[in-house]
């Protein structure tokens, strides 16, 4: 600490009293607050500062662990510190005032926000995870919010479509990833969507699913806390993101996660009914499910990404229904996804599968790396399909799946596609009943005979239309260290 850097060119060295005591303190042009053996840098460290009386007291982060964050969940925890010093004139703290202020002001860092808090998801904890490690940082860092708690299905939405915009320099969702998906889908159904969508979307994880922040977490290699997300808030580094259109007819849905039918959408939806065991839950059911396995009849349909045209066989275009989708949805004022051509389509998968898995990030949940190759805004949806697979190489196949180690099976086909089509059909061992399709989370449709199978859905259990807008949305991310 303290060294001098190369071109670490100074805007301002003064002496000020720190604990009584003058001491010269430096800031340069990079950004860098340095004071006897102190270093602090203010885009990564510095969250604001403020004026008490005579002294510049300035807020700040430290990493525990020597703020190395090491890969996975053990990365560094981050304490909140505070920094104080006292400039020996009025022209003095003015101008520190100034310069600090400017350099913070020339980051492009959020003023005002819009945070939604989910006290129902997961184990109903994301009240007290924004009280105790969201609130405190945006205090420090002088960020204006206002809090609106989702009261039920679909609130975050309506909010989201009716939302004055410009009063907004971000919306964030702290809960799993079931609120930024009702506010993408807000966003897409204005009719100002395209500016409406522009709209910094920060994710802060406190649900059951947290697949969204762990995949832009993990991608940095930090652990995926609150604390490391609300500082990728602040400071207001944004990437792109990949948003999938699912439609049936005139029905849409926007879907930024994943989209799952057959194995993984059954342990994901039905084990819903053993809610009571916690996150055991999921497991227990699929161990169920493997035993138990099914195996769907269906077809899948896809224009494969450059340098996956091998996967699946060649449609044969005589004889396929040309079905083009076109964006012509008449009532609807907001987005409607890119148009395309059944005559694109150029190859395709029969059934019967024991698993489809489509995603658009890397992460399904904080311990499942579904689509360890999956990008955020490559303009490509990653396909997993299991069509049969011996039961105890499946189990095994399962634990593989915190670290990726899946997609390397020979039982696992995983590939890249720009659009795709879902033809579900019944069950193999009892034609009677079908399946659920499963899109972020949620039950998009569910087929005859299955868990709840009288409940309304979005969709029917029948042909399903999925295609990417490259880099539509756009999410606070954090950047590598």
């Amino acid at each position: 600490m303290g060294h001098k850097e190369a071109g670490s060119s100074p805007v301002l060295s003064d002496r000020v009293r720190i604990n009584g005591v003058v001491t010269p303190v430096t800031l340069t042009a990079e950004g860098k607050l340095r004071w006897r053996e102190y270093c602090l840098s203010i885009k990564k460290e510095v969250l604001g500062f403020l004026i008490k009386g005579s002294k510049i007291k300035i807020r700040a982060v430290k990493e525990n662990g020597g703020g190395i964050s090491c890969g996975g969940n053990t990365g560094a925890t981050v304490r909140r510190r505070s920094f104080s010093f006292e400039p020996l004139t009025e022209d003095s703290l003015r101008l520190w005032s100034q310069k600090l202020q400017e350099f913070i002001d020339s980051l492009g860092r959020p003023k005002r926000l819009f945070v939604f808090v989910n006290p129902y998801g997961g184990k109903k904890s994301a009240s007290k995870i924004f009280i105790d490690s969201v609130k405190p940082l945006l205090d420090d860092a002088h960020i204006d919010y206002t809090v609106q708690e989702t009261k039920y299905q679909l609130h975050a939405k309506e909010v989201a479509k009716s939302l004055d915009i410009l009063r907004y320099d971000g919306v964030v969702c702290v809960s799993g990833d079931g609120i930024l998906v009702e506010v993408v889908n807000g966003l897409l159904e204005r009719e100002d969507w395209d500016s409406a969508i522009k709209m910094p979307l920060g994710v802060i994880p406190a649900g059951t699913g947290n697949g969204m922040a762990k995949s832009l977490l993990d991608a940095v290699g930090q652990s995926c806390t609150a604390s490391n997300a609300t500082l990728a808030i602040i400071r207001g580094h944004k990437q792109s993101l990949d948003v999938a259109t699912v439609s049936q007819g005139q029905n849409r849905f926007f879907s930024v996660l994943m989209l799952a039918w057959g194995l993984i959408a059954d342990i994901d939806i039905e084990s819903e009914k053993y809610r009571w065991m916690g996150s055991a839950r999921i497991d227990y059911y699929a161990i169920q499910r493997i035993f138990r396995l099914r195996r769907y009849n269906g077809c899948i349909k896809f224009v494969a990404a450059p340098g996956y045209e091998t996967f699946g066989e060649p449609i044969d275009v005589e004889g396929e229904t040309i079905d083009d989708v076109k964006s012509n949805f008449v009532q609807h004022k907001g987005y409607c996804g890119p148009t395309f051509h059944m005559k694109d389509f150029n190859r395709k998968i029969e059934g019967p599968f024991v698993s489809i898995w489509l995603h658009n990030v890397p992460w399904g949940g904080e311990d499942a790396l579904a689509a360890p190759d999956a990008k955020f805004s490559d303009g490509y949806l990653d396909l997993v399909v299991i069509k049969d697979c011996p039961k105890l190489t499946l189990l095994s196949l399962m634990t593989e799946l915190n670290k990726g180690g899946h997609v390397r099976s020979p039982y696992v086909l995983y590939f890249k596609v720009k659009a795709f089509v879902l033809e579900p059909g019944s069950r193999l061992d009892d034609p009677s009943k079908e399946g659920i399709i499963d899109v972020d989370g949620e039950v998009l449709a569910r087929g005859k005979g299955t868990y709840k199978s009288d409940q309304k859905t979005l969709m029917t259990y029948n042909k399903l239309h999925i295609r990417v807008d490259q880099g539509l949305a756009t999410v606070f991310s954090p950047t590598i260290p």
